[in-house]
């Protein structure tokens, strides 16, 4: 792959909105990406592994729980700081901005908000700084965008719980320590267990011949008979809605990392339309090429704004679950339409390993479905706005 030249774009000049502390926690995130994942990650993807060894790096800039306070081993910082470390790490590659995703928002985010503070010391600050990994089950194979339906049961056997289920695309599943699994327990309501690596019946098997987030690591969470200990509930919340508040979070990252791709596709696209020549001059100074530009930059500077605004929103505790949908939607859809155009720009060389817009490409098109399909956030802003749902 060739050497990472990225520049970002800021065409509206957002970072005049940022802090000084905001900037030093994104240029971090963005000097450890080109430094440690870009020179090895498309090596990675061509042989669908993990790079374990970046899992320190992300603890370093803070990606695990960066907005989990520091008593609990986070980094404390804002919602505005946490998206744009996922832009960052997804301007690298979105499999392992989905990694540090999982790890904070479906993870810890569940521990710190509906654990209690046993489970917050005992868990948070070996997630925090990497030394355990995590996973989150709520996927079903019979139940993905209708999580409700889950038939993964746990019964009540006096001193433990009885979980038996299974969970499907599962991020980190392969080498998580933990999962926050939702299961239903006798009366039929959804709660949250803490399931650990090594318990008996306990398995994670991988998913392997992915065309997308190959260098993630996803699988399966099995539970044949798994005796779970009374203390690995999570007390503070159950029902449906505690783990869509995980998603909340989750996809609020997501609207911020998506970002993240379409910049590299733009900024590789614009680059090498100025460098390759034919007919004598440079693509870019064809009408056809400086249209596909343009709409990049365009589009990316609205994405921008809107995750901006969201994170003002989500700082105040006043960001919606429908205000996030609409975030997530609108800005991974525009990041891989970017990547289609930008893939074109390229022409033959953009289906290639040396750059990084196919890799892109084909990531997108998970992200554009996992934490609700690009269809479901359309009807979950359509029954925001009506208020009729569609979903019954």
């Amino acid at each position: 792959m060739k050497p990472d030249l990225f520049e970002s774009p800021d065409y509206y000049n957002l970072d005049d909105l940022l802090s000084e502390e905001h900037k030093l926690v994104r240029d971090a995130a963005r000097s450890w990406v080109k430094r440690a994942v870009s020179p090895i990650i498309e090596d990675y993807a061509q042989r669908a592994e993990f790079p374990n060894e970046i899992i320190a790096g992300l603890a370093e800039i803070g990606a695990f729980g960066p907005y989990i306070p520091e008593e609990y081993g986070g980094a404390g910082l804002d919602q505005i700081s946490y998206g744009l470390i996922m832009q960052e790490i997804e301007r690298g590659d979105s499999g392992v901005r989905s990694t540090a995703s999982v790890q904070s928002s479906l993870v810890m985010y569940p521990i710190f908000a509906y654990g209690t503070e046993e489970q917050r010391k005992r868990f948070l600050p070996d997630l925090a700084s990497g030394k355990k990994m995590g996973c989150f089950g709520l996927t079903e194979p019979d139940h993905g965008s209708n999580p409700g339906g889950m038939v993964t049961r746990f019964a009540d056997k006096g001193d433990h719980y009885l979980l038996n289920g299974a969970k499907l695309w599962i991020s980190n599943s392969p080498f998580a320590d933990l999962a926050v699994v939702w299961a239903k327990n006798e009366e039929g309501r959804i709660h949250g267990l803490i399931v650990e690596r090594g318990m008996e019946g306990f398995s994670t098997p991988e998913t392997h011949n992915k065309w997308s987030l190959r260098a993630s690591a996803t699988g399966e969470l099995i539970f044949d008979n798994v005796k779970v200990p009374k203390e690995n509930l999570l007390p503070g919340k159950n029902g449906l809605g505690a783990p869509l508040g995980c998603l909340d979070s989750a996809r609020y990252g997501i609207a911020w990392g998506a970002i993240g791709a379409a910049m590299d596709c733009y900024d590789t696209a614009l680059r090498y339309a100025k460098e390759r020549s034919q007919f004598g001059k440079p693509i870019a100074s064809f009408q056809l090429q400086q249209k596909k530009l343009a709409e990049m930059i365009t589009e990316i500077t609205k994405a921008q704004l809107l995750a901006f605004r969201l994170g003002q929103l989500k700082n105040e505790g006043r960001a919606t679950t429908a205000q996030i949908s609409m975030a997530k939607r609108n800005n991974v859809d525009m990041a891989l339409k970017i990547a289609r155009e930008a893939r074109q720009v390229l022409g033959g060389m953009g289906i290639t390993g040396e750059y990084s817009i196919m890799r892109h490409m084909m990531n997108l098109e998970s992200v554009i479905t996992y934490e609700g399909t690009h269809d479901i956030h359309l009807l979950i802003t359509g029954a925001d706005i009506t208020g009729i749902s569609a979903f019954k």
